[in-house]
């Protein structure tokens, strides 16, 4: 397991192709049925990559950086673009370069590097170093222990902030409270109806901020020590160290929504009120700056913008069938609502995280569009007092081994080579509509682009980039005149500290000739790239379709497998089954029931949730206490991998997956397991995620395997083996009737 952890697919670069090496023309391209695509984590850390304290040199046609592909002149000081073949002048400080004394950027070794931007000493304004910001909105409709679960996750992320993080407070439920942080005297809150839509210039007005309407600074603090003067920073805006203590009060004192509730109707909640609210405050106060408004939703819309249903309970909330049949009235307004806030949030270079937590679904389906555009995180649990929650937004901002490395303001652009088109990316981003010869015609995703913004971006974050080849005549072929295509990837960012940075990643594939050299073509396919492309393609298409899953569900499925990175990504498709015995090390085993063995322990990883599948007779000896005498230390270690294993993965990933742990036939051993704690005391303290144990959760890893054997062929399966319950067909049969039908005229 860890052998297999340790490989790294992705390099230095971080990018991986659907085919390593490119057809010439349209024609035969289109022959390779699965597109030309890259993905790409752009800011992914790695040991290796160098970070350089100067600019890049610019391509004076096509604006291509430096690179390690660039033809040098050491004599006459010249290197040629490897992308446009334009021939540019190194500057006098490059003067000393020569053979044996290269600039980092040409190591071949370093194909991509890091550069540190320094602001411009002559203009203040350039670039200065800032604080991140975060805008939290926070609905109290709900019962008064979710309630305490997530104040008591608010006040624990407060303390992990950065002290120069600034941090603003909204609340809401039928109306949107803006909380004046900076007059600790006295508490003072902004009230906004949650009924109807407000203009960004209505919010500025009633907090102040409106050129007519700013108010006096008397009694607030005089500025802050990162350097913001604007008077709206200093009353709602404050760093995590001056307003912990307010905010911590604030929150004490912060009860559910005392709006009454009529019965049989659902609580009056202003979801889109809220976040307008908070868009108009960090676009008043902080444009063009990294800013956060981090959303904790415990339920639907109900009123104003964004309504996602009515308040009668009667109505249900709308399902895919709904949708198929435009059948949910709200949709497509809030939808909209939420289209027109995205727009306004990647304006002003902020982003939209989501944290939902309910029953029921809560409108992740309308809110998509504004989350994915600004590059949010999203996270979707039954509880504010689940695990999947908890550990996840703890995560957000706790820094060290675990951190997510949240970056902001970022925009990617890339350079091809001639003939190379680009369709569009699929991903967390926005078209900056920046046209160019690279645009191709057909758009996938975001297109019609060279260049994307993205809000917000973290170190696992993955773009897919799908190309074109527009060459249709073999003479006028692009690997004619050269064998090598480029390809350069361009990401600017502001990094968790506030300085910013530029990575540049150049890469080479070779044009070949499939109608003369198939087998090369073939060897260079990446087949597990090839899969999320094509699941990712396909989702984009399906967008409105039925699936067995809510429209949040699905929602939340889409953004994340559009975001993660290709390994991740698969397993999302295709769930990982390892085994562990007396017999041998850890190995892969089949996604089959046939895998279930009494003597075996199964650790299935399907992204969401990992389950630690105890055979019967491992359960049974677990039981009876044998791993703690010491001449059974095997059988100690034996329980102790798979948790490990799956301590490892749970580190790795966010969302935090859920963690299942169950016994093979639960209903007959199942009663010990009742109680998590029973075999491992400090498991769950230990782990600090929430195990679930009752004997129904074996269907964690049931519903994923293969039913070779069922309860039609039980007879003939081997003693202690298992069988599924289900009418489905398994993929032996399946495959044999594929043959069949393959096979007739």
């Amino acid at each position: 397991m860890s052998e297999m952890a340790n490989t790294d697919p992705e390099g230095i670069d971080a990018v991986r192709m659907t085919w390593n090496v490119w057809p010439r023309t349209k024609v035969e391209a289109s022959k390779c049925v699965i597109p030309l695509a890259a993905t790409i984590a752009p800011i992914r850390p790695h040991p290796d990559i160098p970070t350089l304290p100067y600019a890049p040199l610019r391509c004076r046609t096509c604006s291509a950086a430096l690179n390690a592909f660039a033809r040098v002149d050491f004599v006459a000081k010249i290197w040629i673009c490897p992308f446009c073949y334009q021939r540019n002048h190194f500057p006098p400080h490059y003067a000393m370069i020569s053979e044996t004394n290269l600039p980092c950027e040409l190591y071949p070794q370093y194909t991509t590097v890091q550069y540190t931007l320094q602001p411009d000493p002559n203009n203040p304004s350039s670039a200065p170093q800032l604080p991140p910001v975060f805008v939290f909105v926070l609905d109290t409709c709900m019962i008064e222990e979710e309630l305490e679960f997530v104040k008591s996750a608010m006040k624990q992320a407060i303390g992990l902030l950065p002290e120069n993080a600034l941090v603003g407070f909204v609340s809401f439920g039928t109306q949107a409270h803006v909380h004046e942080l900076g007059f600790s005297d006295m508490s003072k809150v902004y009230v906004f109806r949650g009924n109807k839509e407000i203009t960004k210039e209505q919010v500025l007005e009633q907090l102040g901020l409106g050129a007519a309407g700013r108010r006096p600074t008397a009694g607030y603090p005089k500025g802050l020590q990162n350097g913001f003067t604007n008077t709206g920073v200093n009353r709602f805006l404050l760093p995590a160290s001056d307003c912990e203590f307010t905010l911590n009060s604030l929150l004490d004192e912060l009860q559910t929504d005392q709006w009454p509730v009529q019965a049989g109707h659902r609580a009056s909640r202003c979801t889109g009120v809220a976040l307008s609210v908070a868009a108009g405050l960090l676009g008043a106060c902080l444009p063009g700056t990294g800013a956060r408004i981090v959303a904790l939703v415990g339920g639907p819309c109900t009123e104003g913008p964004g309504t996602i249903v009515s308040k009668d309970m009667s109505e249900p909330v709308r399902s895919h069938k709904d949708l198929d049949k435009d059948a949910a009235p709200y949709f497509k307004k809030a939808v909209k609502f939420y289209d027109s806030l995205a727009k306004q949030l990647v304006s002003q270079g902020h982003v939209l995280d989501l944290f939902a937590s309910a029953l029921d679904q809560v409108g992740v389906a309308e809110m998509k569009v504004a989350v994915e555009r600004t590059g949010g995180l999203v996270v979707l649990a039954e509880s504010f007092g689940h695990s999947v929650f908890k550990d996840s937004f703890k995560r957000v901002f706790k820094d060290g081994e675990q951190t997510l490395g949240l970056c902001f303001n970022g925009t990617l652009e890339i350079n091809c080579s001639k003939d190379i088109k680009i369709q569009g990316v699929i991903g967390p981003c926005t078209s900056l509509e920046k046209k160019g010869p690279n645009v191709a015609d057909t758009v996938i995703g975001e297109g019609n682009t060279t260049a994307w913004k993205m809000c917000g971006l973290d170190k696992s974050t993955c773009f897919t980039v799908l190309f074109d080849v527009s060459s249709t005549d073999k003479s006028n072929a692009p690997g004619v005149a050269n064998p090598q295509l480029y390809l350069q990837f361009l990401t600017s960012y502001q990094d968790p500290e506030g300085k910013t940075m530029l990575r540049v990643t150049t890469v080479t594939r070779q044009w070949v000739d499939n109608a003369v050299s198939s087998e090369e073509l073939i060897q260079g396919f990446d087949q597990e790239t090839a899969a999320v492309v094509m699941a990712r393609i396909t989702s984009l298409k399906m967008e409105m379709e039925v699936f067995n899953n809510s429209p949040d569900e699905t929602a939340y499925f889409r953004m994340l497998l559009n975001r993660e990175n290709i390994t991740n990504a698969a397993v999302m498709i295709q769930p990982s089954l390892i085994s562990y015995s007396f017999n041998s090390l850890p190995q892969p085993a089949l996604l089959d029931v046939a895998s279930i063995s009494a003597d075996r322990i199964l650790l299935l990883d399907s992204y969401f949730s990992i389950v630690i599948f105890h055979g019967m007779t491992i359960a049974q000896w677990r039981n009876m206490g044998y791993q703690n005498q010491p001449e059974h230390q095997a059988f100690a270690q034996l329980l102790q991998a798979p948790q490990d294993d799956a301590q490892m993965i749970i580190r790795e990933r966010f969302p935090v997956p859920r963690l299942v742990v169950c016994d093979q036939h639960g209903s007959q051993v199942g009663s010990e397991l009742n109680n998590a704690e029973s075999h491992e005391p400090n498991l769950q303290e230990k782990w600090g995620v929430m195990i679930v144990a009752f004997p129904f959760y074996a269907r964690f890893l049931l519903a994923k395997l293969n039913p070779s054997a069922t309860y039609n062929n039980a007879n003939e399966m081997a003693a202690g083996s298992d069988v599924i319950f289900t009418d489905d067909v398994s993929l032996q049969v399946f495959f044999e009737h594929l043959q069949r039908l393959a096979v007739q005229s």
